[in-house]
């Protein structure tokens, strides 16, 4: 009969991450031998080879891959079952590893955080804060318990909860005269420079989707990483630019721009949360849930009053 551990299959799980032994030992905190040989005795206790040895790295043979799949399921069980207990005590109790969009954190954390607080006192939040598809691999990895994101988010281990709509306007430059309750339309935006975030951001792609802009030379980004650097530039005259309505309150706030609300029907995202489906901490998600509604109406809010859109 086959004897597995726990050590081996985390170490083979970090090797199928890094396809580097170097690397996997590092996440490991242990020495290359030591990990090369908890391997040599996963396979040798499998009976089959899980790695090709490359002067490169690692390559995972076919059952290899097979494997790593069923290693990463089995080592999210166990994690879920010491969250499982480590939680038991109540609703958003003990640590929550919160993973956040750039395009949704500086808005919706500063209302979340004090609702947070004042409701569920016990919680330990750590925030990460990045863009979705590094966000998805570290909660399917179950380095992080929950997202808040634009949905939706596709995979077959993952279950959404969809919050809250957060509409799309237009924001260009003040000094750009427009007649009375002029409403923005795809026609003035593919006429126009327009300004996104760079490659990698979910707000950029949603919104070339409504724009039908792919590939177009009026697009461009410049690299830019935050809304904030994006607002800088269509203030500076630079161009024009789609932002989402909860940012309004923080960044239309002494800046040189004015927005606009779009023709009907109105181009939008969905805010909510994804966490994996084996978590046991469904009802915390949705306690969170119930509280990122409540300070994405206070984002909403806060927009309407700054600039009277």
């Amino acid at each position: 009969m086959a004897h597995v551990t726990l050590k081996q299959l985390r170490y083979f799980d970090a090797l199928a991450r890094e396809q580097h032994f170097g690397r996997a030992a590092d996440m490991c905190a242990v020495t290359q031998p030591a990990l090369s040989m908890q391997i040599q005795e996963l396979e040798a206790s499998l009976g089959i080879p899980l790695v090709e040895r490359t002067r490169s790295g690692v390559k995972l043979t076919p059952k290899g891959e097979e494997i790593a799949q069923r290693a990463q399921r089995l080592l999210n069980d166990v994690r879920d079952l010491v969250d499982y207990a480590k939680n038991s005590g109540g609703v958003l109790t003990g640590a929550l590893r919160l993973g956040v969009i750039p395009s949704v954190a500086p808005y919706l954390l500063p209302p979340l955080l004090p609702l947070l607080k004042q409701n569920y006192p016990d919680v330990e939040l750590h925030v990460r804060e990045t863009q979705t598809h590094p966000l998805t691999e570290e909660l399917i990895e179950g380095k992080l318990d929950v997202l808040l994101l634009a949905l939706p988010l596709k995979h077959s281990d993952i279950e959404t909860r969809a919050i809250f709509s957060d509409r799309f306007l237009l924001a260009m430059p003040k000094s750009r005269k427009l007649s009375g309750n002029v409403r923005a339309t795809r026609d003035m935006v593919e006429s126009d420079r327009l300004l996104l975030l760079e490659e990698g951001h979910c707000l950029r792609d949603q919104a070339l989707t409504y724009c039908s802009l792919q590939q177009v030379d009026t697009v461009n980004t410049f690299g830019a990483s935050s809304l904030s650097t994006i607002v800088e530039m269509v203030s500076g005259g630079l161009g024009i630019t789609l932002l989402p309505e909860i940012c309004i309150g923080v960044e239309g706030r002494s800046r040189d721009i004015k927005v606009i609300r779009f023709v009907e029907p109105e181009p939008s995202r969905t805010i909510g949360l994804a966490w994996r489906r084996s978590s046991p901490r469904r009802e915390d998600f949705l306690a969170l849930g119930e509280l990122v509604a409540r300070a994405g109406k206070a984002s909403l809010k806060r927009g309407e009053t700054t600039l009277g859109v």
